[in-house]
């Protein structure tokens, strides 16, 4: 595509996902069906535009006020994902010396909220809660996620599949704490792959393969995923099962069960029994009352933890949606702890960073149920052999009572995880 006619293109696509009227993945995803005579590096370059812009937002739009032309041309030039031959060679004269000036700008002499790109309802309580970190983490999210992958050892082996990738010139390395994980190096093409076709690996951040680590599910065993979406965990507790005993996966959504079947069927797990229910209060819940070994809540959640990969989320978000979240979030757990048997374990986690979604969650949840003993999440990791579980964790009196993961520190997603026994 001519070079001007693809910044076009990156322009009427930065417009649609600015209306913040559906998740910028599926404006996306729609754009490209609409266009199916754009090639591979064409929407690599629309998307990674995209996605820069809504990274970058802020600092993107105070740049543009001293351009010229339609404001979304102006983002798509500053946001473009692509050689700076083929950009300049799309732009006029004055588009040309603007740029330049933008880029010619210290970072030091701009505004904080230009430096960190994020709403003033989002950045307050995080530098409340993290003070000096609040930087590197705003710096961290500004980047794009690695990707990870959990290896399915019900089927093969992690040294195995490495190697395998190895010898379709996908370089990879063992995640730093994940036992079941590989990071891989850029972003390859992974679905046609053998090993993906057989079920012997799935896309998961090693921060969500942790939350399955943490319920430490074993064979034989009656667990909950108790909002189990697409599936990513299930299989993860699946395979930790050995695929024995029997593993629910609830979710209010029968559309994002439909999304587990084909990864269900890859994994060579039977012992998943997906069930779609109306809400935490089911009756097919109730009548699994006190019977549970282990639950999972992976509550739904702002998703803030996820900023590196959809960084539109600070932008779709709200006080008002994460005060409305925290509401549905204490109902889900309370519902989900009424599963347990005596002994049984429970694990409430959120992909998000604010403390309201996490420790408040779970500190109320401590004070109204009793009978729910807190355990500490770095001794769970160390007993599971978890390299440096205890960096993983903070808060309460050993300072390891939750585990906190951080973008910046951990390079995972943003992950919080409170874990109790019933008494």
């Amino acid at each position: 595509m001519h070079p001007k006619a693809l910044l076009d293109t990156c322009a009427e696509l930065v417009r649609r996902t600015l209306t913040f009227e559906h998740p910028a993945d599926a404006v996306v995803s729609r754009f490209f069906r609409e266009h199916r005579n754009l090639g591979p590096r064409e929407r690599a370059t629309l998307a990674e535009t995209v996605y820069a812009v809504l990274r970058k937002k802020l600092l993107f739009e105070y740049f543009a006020r001293s351009g010229s032309g339609p404001k979304e041309r102006r983002l798509a030039i500053l946001g473009f994902h692509g050689p700076r031959d083929f950009l300049y060679s799309a732009l006029n004269m004055q588009e040309k010396s603007w740029l330049e000036a933008c880029n010619a700008v210290d970072p030091a002499d701009l505004l904080e909220p230009h430096r960190h790109n994020l709403p003033e309802w989002i950045a307050q309580p995080l530098k409340a809660q993290l003070g000096a970190e609040f930087w590197p983490l705003a710096q961290s999210l500004l980047q794009t996620a690695p990707l990870d992958l959990r290896v399915n050892v019900l089927k093969e082996k992690r040294e195995q599949v490495q190697a395998e990738l190895a010898q379709a010139a996908i370089e990879s390395v063992v995640t730093p704490y994940s036992p079941w994980g590989l990071r891989v190096q850029g972003k390859p093409v992974l679905a046609r792959l053998p090993a993906f076709e057989r079920g012997a690996f799935e896309v998961q951040d090693e921060g969500s393969q942790l939350l399955a680590l943490l319920l430490d599910a074993r064979r034989g065993e009656m667990v909950v995923d108790f909002c189990a979406g697409a599936g990513g965990k299930t299989l993860a507790l699946g395979a930790a099962m050995r695929n024995t005993g029997r593993l629910y996966a609830f979710d209010v959504s029968a559309h994002r069960l439909e999304a587990l079947k084909p990864r269900l069927a890859r994994s060579g797990l039977s012992n998943v029994h997906p069930v779609a229910i109306a809400h935490e209060r089911d009756e097919r819940i109730k009548r699994l009352a006190g019977k549970i070994d282990r639950v999972l809540v992976d509550a739904p959640c702002s998703g803030l933890g996820t900023l590196r990969r959809n960084p539109d989320l600070k932008w779709r978000q709200s006080p008002q949606s994460v005060q409305e979240l925290t509401l549905k979030q204490t109902a889900i757990l309370a519902s989900a702890a009424r599963l347990l048997k005596p002994g049984g374990r429970l694990v409430y986690a959120t992909c998000s960073l604010l403390r309201e979604e996490n420790e408040a969650i779970a500190e109320a949840f401590g004070a109204a149920h009793p009978e729910f003993a807190p355990l500490d999440t770095g001794e769970l990791l160390e007993q599971l052999k978890l390299a440096q579980g205890r960096a993983l964790c903070s808060g309460g009196a050993t300072g390891s009572a939750y585990l906190r993961l951080w973008p910046h520190k951990h390079q995972t997603d943003g992950f919080f995880a409170a874990v109790w026994t019933r008494q």
